[in-house]
């Protein structure tokens, strides 16, 4: 007879088949996300600007584009380790998807670290940088916002949304009849701190908390389902979890913390209210020269 393929659709949770820890892929994805991402913009910081001249990649691009390729392939590898077979086609579009918003943002993301070594505030609106709303003739400045919405809207859109569907479909299937299974590893308590703290800087650097609250909600929904059936979280599912509520926890500190700021208040009106990491670097910790964003 046939053997399906691993990632087909035919469902195979009658198997229940375990997966150890996956401490290299895990390691891995942790520390490219720490060197990749959220070091992009402290190498444009440290590095000194003779290195990479305005009207070239800067050292923060080349971070970018190794990120675009690795981050996609360690995604695959993971769900390739699930043991309950998974969606093909699903997953090639939301790899696809991923690829393409990473690549717009990293083109948006590159023009925007020029406009702030001209002097460009990240704290202020498009229209309210000086060095923006005196541009002539005005319809310059609707450029700049287009811009800014393939950086920040459709490029984080486009990124972020395959890349939390991809972690929430391999997480249906990191789960257990078996107790023992059911627990994580030091080398996962060692991991899921820095995992959270670098889940917290994605969430609120790319303004995605909906996003984020509504896959944790999803997973938390499953999670007491198949309680009901008996099945419990392997340790791989406890890591991500268990990495996920410990972000929500970061992201209510940060907020509680930044309640009372009247400047970021302002660029960030409304009822979520989640300032950016870096424009309160831009604001208060940094000059116009090192400013830097995301």
């Amino acid at each position: 007879p046939s053997v399906p393929s691993r990632h087909s659709t035919v469902k195979a949770e009658d198997t229940f088949k375990t997966s150890p820890f996956h401490l290299d892929l895990w390691f891995y994805f942790t520390l490219q996300n720490w060197v990749l991402d959220f070091g992009r913009p402290i190498a444009m910081i440290i590095l000194p600007l003779e290195w990479f001249p305005l009207n070239k990649p800067s050292a923060g691009d080349y971070f970018h584009m190794a990120y675009n390729v690795i981050t996609p392939f360690l995604l695959l590898k993971l769900i390739e380790r699930s043991p309950k077979t998974l969606p093909r086609s699903m997953v090639y579009v939301s790899i696809i998807t991923f690829v393409m918003g990473a690549s717009i943002h990293l083109v948006g993301d590159s023009v925007n670290h020029r406009l702030i070594f001209s002097g460009y505030q990240h704290h202020l609106s498009v229209r309210e940088n000086p060095i923006i709303r005196n541009l002539k003739p005005e319809t310059l400045i609707d450029s700049f916002e287009l811009l800014y919405y393939y950086d920040e809207y459709l490029g984080h859109s486009m990124w972020y949304i395959p890349f939390f569907l991809i972690l929430f479909i391999y997480f249906t299937g990191c789960f257990t009849p078996v107790a023992q299974q059911s627990r994580m590893p030091l080398a996962a308590l060692l991991l899921v701190g820095p995992s959270s703290l670098y889940y917290w800087y994605l969430v609120t650097e790319g303004q995605i908390f909906i996003l984020f609250i509504f896959t944790f909600f999803a997973m938390a929904a499953l999670v007491a389902q198949q309680r009901r059936r008996g099945l419990a979280l392997d340790s791989n599912g406890l890591f991500l979890f268990g990495s996920f509520s410990i972000t929500l926890l970061l992201i209510a500190l940060w907020v509680g913390w930044l309640w009372n700021d009247g400047i970021l208040r302002r660029k960030y009106p409304g009822v979520i209210y989640i300032p950016e990491p870096w424009a309160f670097y831009t604001l208060h910790m940094s000059d116009p020269r090192g400013d830097t964003g995301t």
